[in-house]
């Protein structure tokens, strides 16, 4: 059993219940009974504010929680709540334990970023630090002698604290209300860099990497059964009065069953909840709440359960002949792994999960985990229709940047993707990574039966993973021909057993569906379908 830091209490100046400070390094606690903010002086505390009351974000973890990091015990001893124009987001205080002291370990962050957990430690900057307002996302940066990509700039608030805490949530004499910036950063390394600006003089940085919780050798999280409902509130769809479900803890937006309004949940439940209706949605072929046992990018298959579903397409610049191009994206969830996207398009299946870091680019090729992709295309899309729960806030047709890039050689499978949404101070840049899957891997995994898994089978050509990069041979060019002149045959004909296969797909109410008849009227089209394998991202992500 590790030692602990010597325990220092003091009575509360404002309503005399006992605070207790694991850590003499630690100069400030929020207290248990009344809320108070206190600052330590010497051997006496004084209060310097109040906070609010924490948003319920129903996360399994809580104060005295244990766990171990790279060798080393800690205990969650406090934490901080901000909110920001997209929602809110926590970071777990984390303290180490004295007996670990020769690890260099003191206290570190446990925050979720993009629905992936990140550890992260304070680090001391040098006076080279750039003003919060020359901040943009997608901009290079040098910080603290390494290079350093901006994925995010936000105004944010200090919302709620509890516990201990290494400083003052906030300055002393701040309103609750003020207003600050902090600006995420990535690196090539897969690094997480954060400057917090709460006080401008002096900006805090702290650098992470993520984490998965079941490494983490976590004790004393909370058990919040199966299903993360928000226990005591009666939460209707603002819509039609339905009831709504509310699942995850980190969920932003999440659709009504009955009416299929999109509710926005990111500022919490209260009276007037923002939503948006949508037109028809097309029933995703795998249903929400089904389970399937896949790897994912996970040391081991997992069980993962589908807990959102999006349909998206592209935007055609204006003028543009280009076919519009749909596909569809399921959010995959799992307690301890976080989030994945299942993508389907025509060319076949990939999955996506969002990165801390960031790929190295040069000119139109891409380099990460070792593996190098070369950019195939690059557009603009939006979310056509959602199902389910979402761990970032949905906006109606709001657009984004992607870039898609596909493997080379043996890394062919390999699938990255970078977005860019709008909003103020740029909006945010996700990247995303992954790989292609088997439709008939994605039917096992998921219990369909014969006829659901048949409608699955959209696996990328071989001819087409292969050719890029590289030549085709002999035999690949006289197979090459033959295949355009089939598709060629295809077009002239526009026949209605095309339309007729993909209306068993994809349905009569998809867009498939309704663009192969569109040709048939017009006996005019491409035969072109699909294009983008989708990026993963959903329209962006939540900051925190």
């Amino acid at each position: 059993m590790a030692e602990t830091y010597r325990t220092y209490r003091a009575a509360c100046p404002n309503c005399g219940a006992p605070v207790e400070f694991r850590s003499a390094a630690s100069a400030s606690a929020v207290c248990g009974h009344c809320r108070s903010t206190l600052v330590r002086e010497g051997e006496a505390l004084r209060r310097i504010g109040q906070s609010a009351e924490l948003f319920d974000d129903h996360s399994p973890l809580q104060l005295g929680v244990t766990g171990r990091w790279q060798g080393a015990a800690f205990t969650l001893v406090g934490r901080v709540q901000y909110a920001y124009a997209d929602g809110r987001w926590t970071e777990w205080h984390a303290l180490f334990d004295a007996g670990d002291a020769a690890s260099g370990l003191r206290s570190a962050w446990l925050s979720e970023d993009n629905g992936a957990h990140v550890l992260a430690l304070d680090r001391p900057l040098d006076d080279r630090v750039p003003q919060a307002g020359t901040l943009f996302p997608g901009q290079k940066a040098l910080i603290d002698g390494r290079s350093w990509e901006v994925a995010s700039v936000v105004q944010a608030q200090v919302h709620a604290a509890e516990g201990e805490l290494p400083r003052p949530p906030q300055p002393a004499g701040a309103p609750a209300d003020r207003e600050f910036v902090i600006a995420d950063l990535r690196n090539a390394q897969d690094e997480v860099g954060t400057l917090d600006y709460a006080e401008p003089a002096r900006p805090q940085w702290s650098v992470g990497r993520a984490v998965r919780l079941a490494e983490l050798q976590l004790a004393g999280l909370r058990d919040l059964g199966s299903e993360k409902t928000l226990a005591g509130r009666s939460i209707e769809c603002p819509s039609c009065g339905a009831s709504l479900e509310i699942r995850l803890d980190s969920t932003q937006s999440v659709s009504c069953g009955q009416c299929r309004a999109v509710v926005d949940v990111s500022q919490g439940v209260g009276a007037d909840l923002a939503h948006f209706a949508q037109n028809a949605v097309i029933e995703p072929q795998i249903p929400l709440g089904t389970v399937g046992t896949l790897a994912l990018g996970a040391p081991q298959p997992l069980p993962w359960q589908v807990v959102g579903y999006l349909e998206r397409c592209d935007l055609p610049a204006p003028g543009s002949d280009d076919e519009q191009t749909f596909w569809r994206e399921y959010l995959l969830y799992h307690p301890t792994e976080g989030f994945v996207f299942l993508v389907d398009t025509e060319e076949g299946w990939s999955w996506v999960r969002p990165l801390t870091g960031v790929p190295v680019v040069q000119g139109d090729r891409a380099t990460w985990a070792g593996a190098r992709l070369r950019q195939r295309w690059r557009y603009r899309a939006k979310t056509v229709h959602v199902i389910g729960e979402f761990y970032w806030r949905i906006r109606r047709d709001e657009p984004v940047e992607v870039t898609d890039y596909e493997g080379e050689g043996p890394s062919r499978r390999k699938r990255l993707s970078r977005e860019q949404t709008p909003g103020a101070g740029g909006g945010e840049v996700t990247w995303s990574a992954g790989e292609t899957l088997e439709a008939s891997a994605v039917a096992a995994a998921f219990g369909l039966d014969a006829q659901a898994g048949a409608a699955l089978r959209r696996d990328a050509a071989p001819v087409a993973a292969g050719a890029k990069g590289r030549g085709l041979g002999c035999a690949g060019v006289i197979i090459l021909i033959l295949l355009i002149l089939f598709v060629v045959l295809l077009i002239a004909r526009c026949s209605e057993d095309r339309c007729d296969e993909i209306r068993s797909t994809f349905g009569p109410a998809s867009a498939e569906y309704q663009q192969c008849l569109a040709r048939q009227r017009t006996s005019s089209g491409s035969g072109a379908y699909g294009g983008s394998w989708g990026s993963g991202g959903g329209g962006g992500g939540g900051h925190k």
